[in-house]
């Protein structure tokens, strides 16, 4: 098991308008605070369509977020190699996109693994990684860790994802109830990460066909720590503007204390043509790089 200890930095946030296989458009936001304890952000995001479209036709676009952890600023390495890693692979991986979203985060462990055994202060060092790609009107995700991944549909909010942590074990144990997971003692400490070990576990989705309407979150602990699904539920449904969206769960978050970095990804699955018409304008940082 690995304890997450992890720190804050400066807010940052990105929105990006994409075109998905017609009839649909995506529009995606992602957007991170420190938070109000932290003094260095651990988390890392991108959101990535890339310009050939032979690519974007293979591949689509691709969301990670991941949240990383261990001392000396080693987990705001971890994540951003995460990150980077993964972004890149995917897209240079010959396969079709779930294998090749697998491929990417297996790479991403083993250069975060080989990178903490070269340098003795990054020893340990380790991070969550949640992604989706929406490619051909369908859906692949792929995760490590306790970033979630969510589905708003219809009105109700699936989580797809499922935590590797101690908290969530004992909740399928039935030894405690998931109202209790959110304050138990070892509710940060979790089963996988990427870099710990040489090999990790992905877990990887059935790929599944969007629709029309469908919001889907990623989102670090920050963020599902403090806030209920419900009231995810109700920001999702109620904001149009999944900017707004993101905004609004972040401050909620930090309302009740902010006590760790947040991370939120939101994409929106619209019509053809009643997508934004213009993207959100707002600082890139390293965390959040387009590619």
């Amino acid at each position: 098991m690995f304890g997450k200890k992890k720190e804050a930095g400066a807010a940052a946030k990105e929105t990006r308008q994409f075109e998905a296989p017609r009839p649909f458009e995506i529009d995606a936001s992602l957007q991170t605070d420190v938070g109000c304890v932290r003094e260095i952000n651990e988390d890392s995001g991108r959101v990535v369509r890339p310009n050939d479209p032979r690519l974007l036709e293979e591949k689509g676009t691709l969301v990670v977020v991941a949240d990383g952890m261990g001392g000396h600023s080693a987990g705001e390495v971890a994540s951003g190699m995460a990150a980077d890693v993964v972004s890149r692979v995917y897209y240079e991986t010959r396969a079709e996109p779930g294998a090749a979203l697998r491929h990417a985060v297996e790479e991403a462990n083993r250069q975060i693994h080989q990178a903490a055994a070269e340098d003795e202060a990054k020893h340990g060092m380790g991070t969550t990684c949640t992604t989706l790609a929406l490619c051909g009107g369908r859906a692949y995700a792929a995760h490590v860790g306790d970033s979630r991944l969510y589905m708003l549909r219809e009105g109700k909010l699936y989580q797809l994802s499922e935590d590797h942590s101690a908290v969530n074990e004992m909740v399928k144990l039935g030894i405690i109830t998931k109202e209790q997971a959110r304050t138990h003692e070892d509710k940060n400490v979790i089963l996988r990460a990427l870099g710990t070990t040489p090999e990790v576990e992905v877990s990887v989705l059935e790929p599944f066909a969007v629709r029309e309407g469908d919001r889907y979150l990623l989102c670090s602990d920050g963020l599902h720590d403090l806030v209920l699904e419900d009231e995810i539920t109700s920001v999702l449904s109620e904001t149009e503007d999944i900017h707004a969206a993101g905004e609004r769960l972040i401050a909620m978050a930090k309302e009740r204390g902010g006590h760790d970095n947040i991370t939120v990804g939101i994409i929106a699955i619209r019509p053809e043509g009643t997508a934004a018409a213009e993207a959100h304008k707002a600082p890139t940082t390293r965390e959040l790089e387009a590619i």
